[in-house]
C-alpha cells in the first residue's frame, strides 16, 4: 500500500515530555507511538522509534487514513480510502470530477439530478467508456415525483449501460425505478450468497425512510415489475430476501435536499435501525452505514468514523473544486462564505409539495425570493388569480420578465422535455402556475453554472455550514485559493487531517498531556 506524501520523515527513538514535542509526536501517524512514563510514574510522555528502556505503559500501531473507516466498504467497492464525492445536481459534480476520483482510490458520483435524458446519457456513456473495468464510480438516481417517466427512464439507462454504482437520493417513497435498480441482475453465487450486479446508495435523513431500504423491496412492487417484464420471477425472488440497499449514507445538515437533523443524534438511530432490521430478517451481510451532511473540516471526518460510520460523504465542499461544473463567480462566492451564510429555499423538483432546500444566503437574493413565489402558489390557485400589484412585483423582483412571457419559455422547454406536462397545464390552472414559479427555480441553478452575471442576485446555490467551516480551516493554506481546491486534494486532506485528529483522540484516552495544537491539523499538498 503506497503512502501519502507530505508527513515528516521517521526520528531516531527519543522520549519527549513537552507539549510542542508531544504534538510533534502524536502527528507522525505513520510511526509507532510508545507512551510511557518517567521512573516516578507521574510524567506521560511520548517515544518513536524501537520501545525505549524505561516504563512503557502501551504502544499504538501506526494509523492510516485508510483504515479510519469500514474495510468491508472499501474492499466492497474497489476503493482505497473510505471516502465517496457526493452527487452535486445538475452536473455540477461533473464527469471529470468523478473520472479523478475513480484514478485516486476513492469513490465519486455524477449528479444527474435536474439533467434532461439527453444529457444524462451523454455523461454515462462518456464515463462508462474512461472508467471501463472500474467499479469505483456511478451515477445519481434522484427522487422525481414530478417526472416518475424520467426517474425510471434514467434508472433503465443506468442498468444497460452497466453503471457499476448508484445513489439514491431524495426518495421519500421507494419507486420503481429504484426497486428496479436494486433487484435487477440479482443471482446466487455457487456458496448461497446473494449477489448484485450494481450496488446501491441510498441517502436518508429520517429512520422511516431508512427503514424503507433496510428491508426487503415491497412484494407489489417486485410483482408490478415483474409483470412489465423488467424482472424475472428469480430476481424478485432473490430482492425479497435482501434490503434494497446494502450502503445507507445517513446526511444530515447538508447542502441542497436536507432535514437540518445534527449527525451525533441522526447515525446512532440509523445504525440501532439497520441492527434491528438485520436481526429480523436474517441477513447474511451488515448493511453498511455512511455518514453525509456538515463534514468540511478534519474534525467533523474524524467525528463521523469515531460515530462508527463506515464511510463519509462530501458534497457541497466539493463545489469549489476546480472539477465542479459551477463558474467561477459561484465559486468565488462559496469561498467567502461562512456557517451562518445559508438559508432554506424552495426545491424546485419538489416545490408543489412545499419541500424545501439549503442554500448560500450570501451575495444573492434566491432564497427570499423563491420564498415569494411558494407563498403567492400556496395562497392563489392561478396566475389568473393573483392581485395585480402581487403580480408586477413577481414580474419586475423575481421573474425579470412578464408571467406571460415566462410562460412562453417553459412552454418550449416542456415541449422537449416531456410535452405531459403542457397537456396538465392546459386543464390545471395551478399546475400551469407551478410550471411558471418552477421555471425561475429551475434556471436559478443555471445561471449559477454558467455564471449570467445579470442574474448574480438570483444564483441558487446549494451550500450547508460545512463550506464556511471549510473555508476557515482552508483560510492561509494553498487550499485557500480556489485554483488549488482539486476534488482529490480536498479529499486527501480531510482524510489525512481526521486520521492526526484519530491519534490525537487516541492518545489523550491514554492520559497523554496533549496541547490544543495536537487537535489541529494545517492543509499540505498530498499524493
Amino acid at each position: 500500500m503506497s503512502v501519502l506524501a507530505g508527513h515528516a520523515p521517521a526520528l531516531p527513538s527519543r522520549t519527549v515530555h513537552s507539549p510542542d514535542e508531544i504534538a510533534d509526536r502524536a502527528r507522525r501517524i505513520r510511526e509507532p507511538v510508545h507512551i510511557v512514563t518517567d521512573p516516578s510514574g507521574r510524567e506521560v510522555g511520548l517515544a518513536t522509534g524501537p520501545a525505549p528502556s524505561g516504563p512503557v505503559l502501551g504502544t499504538l500501531p501506526p494509523l492510516y487514513p485508510e483504515w479510519l473507516g469500514g474495510r468491508a466498504f472499501c474492499e466492497a467497492h474497489g476503493v482505497r480510502f473510505p471516502y465517496v464525492a457526493g452527487e452535486m445536481a445538475n452536473g455540477i459534480a461533473t464527469t471529470r470530477m468523478v473520472s479523478a476520483m475513480a484514478r485516486a482510490e476513492m469513490l465519486g458520483f455524477f449528479g444527474a439530478g435536474g439533467l434532461g435524458f439527453a444529457e444524462v446519457e451523454r455523461a454515462v456513456r462518456a464515463l462508462a467508456d474512461e472508467l471501463r473495468g472500474r467499479a469505483n464510480w456511478g451515477v445519481n438516481l434522484i427522487h422525481s415525483p414530478a417526472e416518475p417517466a424520467l426517474e425510471f427512464r434514467v434508472a433503465k439507462l443506468l442498468l444497460q449501460r452497466g453503471v457499476p454504482r448508484i445513489s439514491a437520493s431524495a426518495f421519500m417513497e421507494l419507486t420503481p425505478a429504484v426497486v428496479l435498480c436494486s433487484a435487477r441482475g440479482l443471482h446466487r453465487a455457487g456458496d448461497g450468497r446473494i449477489l448484485r450486479r450494481c450496488r446501491i446508495l441510498a441517502k436518508v435523513s429520517r429512520p422511516e425512510v431508512a427503514r424503507k431500504f433496510l428491508t426487503p423491496a415491497p412484494p407489489e412492487l417486485l410483482r408490478r415489475l415483474v409483470t412489465e417484464g423488467e424482472l424475472t420471477s428469480e430476481e424478485a425472488d432473490l430482492a425479497a430476501q435482501v434490503p434494497v440497499a446494502q450502503d445507507i449514507t445517513v446526511e444530515a445538515d447538508s447542502g441542497g435536499h436536507t432535514d437540518n437533523r445534527p449527525l451525533a443524534a441522526l447515525l446512532p438511530r440509523i445504525v440501532l435501525l439497520r441492527d434491528e432490521l438485520g436481526r429480523r430478517f436474517g441477513y447474511r451481510q451488515a448493511v453498511r452505514i455512511g455518514a453525509a451532511g456538515g463534514l468540511g473540516t478534519p474534525g467533523a471526518v474524524a467525528a463521523a468514523f469515531a460515530l462508527g460510520a463506515s464511510y463519509v460523504v462530501v458534497g457541497s465542499v466539493n463545489q469549489t473544486a476546480t472539477e465542479a461544473g459551477l463558474s467561477d463567480e459561484a465559486k468565488a462566492m462559496l469561498c467567502e462564505a461562512d456557517i451562518a451564510d445559508v438559508s432554506m429555499a424552495p426545491a424546485a423538483d419538489m416545490f408543489e409539495w412545499g419541500v424545501k432546500l439549503q442554500v448560500l444566503s450570501r451575495g444573492t437574493l434566491f432564497a427570499r425570493r423563491a420564498a415569494r413565489l411558494l407563498a403567492a402558489y400556496q395562497e392563489h390557485d392561478s396566475l389568473e388569480e393573483l392581485p395585480q400589484p402581487l403580480r408586477t412585483a413577481i414580474e419586475r423582483d423575481v421573474l425579470g420578465a412578464s408571467v406571460d412571457e415566462v410562460w412562453q419559455r417553459t412552454r418550449a422547454f416542456w415541449h422537449q422535455r416531456d410535452r405531459s406536462e403542457l397537456t396538465r397545464a392546459e386543464t390545471d390552472a395551478k399546475h400551469r402556475m407551478a410550471l411558471v414559479f418552477r421555471w425561475y427555480l429551475g434556471n436559478s441553478s443555471r445561471w449559477a453554472i454558467t455564471g449570467e452575471s445579470a442574474r448574480r442576485s438570483d444564483y441558487q446555490i446549494w451550500c450547508g455550514p460545512a463550506m464556511g467551516a471549510f473555508n476557515q480551516w482552508a483560510a492561509g493554506t494553498f487550499l485557500a485559493h480556489p485554483a488549488n481546491r482539486s476534488v482529490v486534494q480536498i479529499a486527501l486532506n480531510l482524510l489525512e487531517g481526521a486520521a492526526v485528529l484519530t491519534r490525537a483522540h487516541q492518545l489523550r484516552t491514554y492520559g497523554v498531556p496533549l496541547p490544543d495544537s495536537a487537535f489541529t491539523y494545517t492543509p499540505v499538498r498530498l499524493a
